[in-house]
């Protein structure tokens, strides 16, 4: 098998206690470990201690090393996870856990660990990294493991800055030379103007600072209308969601539709509209709920889902109930919660989609617009990547826009397997 400069370079030096390679995504960081790392440090285990694969979940886990692993080694050598959450590996049993929740801590307490791997360390809980540290007790233990970088203040960038026996490498997107220069190039133009180029392209660690989605909101600033659907150019969804947020604690209510363009190659935002939660009732927001889809329905001919914030159920069924006595009745059954995945997962797909020239909006959508081009993210807490949440912006519609592309998150990001 061929390896680049970058993953020679790793197995020539990772002879450290503490191994990791921090980088851009798609540098090959992954590729190396379940073609070739993990598998040689299971079978140079001693039987002196447990081995344990951990990752933000077991899924993720599962999904990012075990399958491709065992696509190469076959499923005689890379076994599937058992009821316990430990695998067969190379004839070793291994724990394989999640360590995104302070919960997961109690997996490993009490543990002595001769071999330990981690995928995305970066989206692990802190309390879980601390326990980990202390369980690695054999004198011979060794730990490798992979980061996308973060906020320079992370965890695991301070531990990387310790005195500890830590060798890390880095690398940029541009260190794999066996990724194809279109893909290269396309992820490069995705994330340009964002955070996100400097962590996933660069495979540097940055600050999220100012406004959160600065080549949109420079081109509403110059009044360029290149993110703004061209009127000469009919539009045709295939699908088309609506994104409700309840508001609250002097927040507002936010209705939003989204088209979804055929192959899911790219969003509109139809339409959008803002309501003052303060000073309004139940009865009102039915009523102007109704009006919106009305007005959506007549415009493109059809509304597939409804997804609500699912933090108000009540509202919820409110909405569902004033559905019933109209002529979209069909609709009530299509109102969902919305599936609130990470917010920075949000986020990124929708960067990834102004970038790659697949986000646009009607004029109808002025909110939407507004929303995007002024969110920021909060600086409060250094080390963590939040969007700002004061009342000082409109999150409300930002909610209610990533509820109606948040389920399809890895289609948009190209990571759906």
């Amino acid at each position: 098998m061929a390896l680049s400069s970058k993953q020679i370079e790793y197995l020539q030096s990772c002879s450290h206690r503490w191994n990791i390679k921090v980088g851009a995504t798609g540098s090959g960081k992954s590729w190396l470990d379940y073609a070739v790392v993990v598998p040689k440090r299971l079978l140079a285990l001693r039987g002196q201690g447990a081995a344990v694969m951990l990752g933000n979940t077991q899924g993720t886990l599962s999904r990012n090393i075990l399958d491709p692993m065992r696509e190469i080694w076959g499923e005689c050598l890379v076994g599937t996870i058992s009821s316990d959450n430990t695998a067969l590996l190379f004839g070793r049993r291994v724990h394989i856990l999640g360590a995104d929740n302070k919960k997961h801590v109690a997996r490993i307490q009490g543990m002595t660990i001769e071999y330990a791997y981690g995928d995305e360390m970066t989206t692990w809980n802190e309390e879980v990294f601390q326990m980990l540290k202390s369980r690695l007790r054999c004198g011979h233990s060794y730990f490798d493991g992979t980061a996308n970088p973060a906020d320079p203040h992370h965890f695991v960038k301070q531990f990387i800055d310790s005195d500890a026996d830590v060798y890390c490498q880095t690398s940029t997107i541009d260190d794999n030379p066996f990724l194809p220069s279109e893909f290269v190039a396309n992820l490069k133009t995705e994330y340009a103007g964002t955070v996100y180029y400097t962590r996933f392209i660069l495979g540097q660690w940055a600050a999220a600072e100012g406004i959160i989605y600065r080549p949109f909101a420079d081109s509403i600033a110059s009044n360029d209308n290149r993110f703004l659907w061209p009127a000469e150019h009919e539009l045709r969804p295939f699908r088309v969601y609506i994104g409700v947020d309840f508001g609250g604690n002097g927040s507002q209510h936010a209705f939003v539709a989204t088209g979804v363009l055929p192959g899911y190659r790219g969003v509109v935002a139809l339409c959008s509209e803002r309501i003052a939660a303060k000073g309004t009732d139940v009865v009102f927001l039915q009523k102007r709920f109704v009006q919106f889809v009305e007005a959506v329905f007549i415009r493109w001919g059809e509304i597939h889902a409804v997804f609500c914030d699912s933090a108000e159920q009540v509202l919820k069924n409110s909405l569902r109930a004033a559905l019933l006595p109209t002529r979209f009745r069909w609709l009530a059954e299509r109102v969902y919660n919305a599936k609130k995945i990470e917010i920075n997962d949000r986020i990124r797909t929708t960067a990834a989609l102004m970038g790659g020239g697949r986000f646009w909006y009607m004029p109808e959508a002025g909110s939407v617009r507004d929303a995007l081009s002024t969110a920021l993210w909060s600086g409060k807490h250094p080390g963590k990547d939040e969007r700002l949440d004061d009342g000082s912006t409109d999150v409300d519609t930002l909610d209610g826009f990533e509820y109606t592309i948040e389920r399809d998150y890895k289609r948009y990001l190209g990571t759906e397997t």
